[in-house]
């Protein structure tokens, strides 16, 4: 049931945009009854925010000893999961969807959180070993990391490419590093 449902709720994005996202439409197009759908997402942001975690979630990048590898690992499964057909639009309800009056903006800001945890996890690693400067704010350049795959797919409507990440990289990792 719930690929479905998440399925249902991506396709219905795609289609028609954020507004015809309804837990009537989500329920017919996933062949599930809405008291199902409600039992495992109480609200539509629940169901947006598990919709965009299920493309777009928490990653795990092991140690490989290099700061930069890291965050070409972690740059490069977002990228991937960008191009999978529907994300970016999924992503841009999701954002408009969290201004909007009476949305929990705790629950977008705690899948946010999710889905940066590895990259502030990447930059304590290269604190640790002497990569990155220790007085660089982590949240500050997890931001920095994943704005501009998020600005190039929405602002620019381009789809980013594997160059892009190696510039993020190069241009993050300057950005953080030690001076020589």
């Amino acid at each position: 049931m719930t690929s479905a449902v998440l399925s249902a709720v991506i396709d219905l994005v795609v289609e028609n945009g954020m507004d015809a996202l309804t837990m009537d439409a989500v329920a017919n197009r996933a062949g599930v009854s809405k008291p199902a759908i409600y039992r495992r997402w109480p609200t539509k942001q629940d169901l947006i925010i598990a919709a965009a975690e299920s493309r777009v979630g928490e990653l795990f990048v092991p140690d490989l000893g290099d700061f930069r590898a890291e965050l070409r690992e972690v740059l490069t499964a977002r990228l991937a999961a960008y191009e999978l057909p529907g994300t970016d639009r999924l992503l841009v309800g999701m954002m408009a969807a969290a201004g909007e009056p009476g949305a929990v903006r705790e629950q977008y800001a705690d899948y946010t959180n999710r889905v940066m945890g590895q990259t502030r996890r990447i930059l304590e690693r290269g604190i640790a070993r002497g990569e990155v400067r220790p007085d660089v704010d982590i949240r500050s350049a997890a931001t920095l990391v994943a704005a501009p795959l998020i600005h190039r797919i929405v602002a620019e409507r381009e789809r980013p490419d594997a160059r892009f990440v190696d510039d993020i990289v190069d241009l993050v990792a300057r950005a953080v590093a030690i001076a020589p």
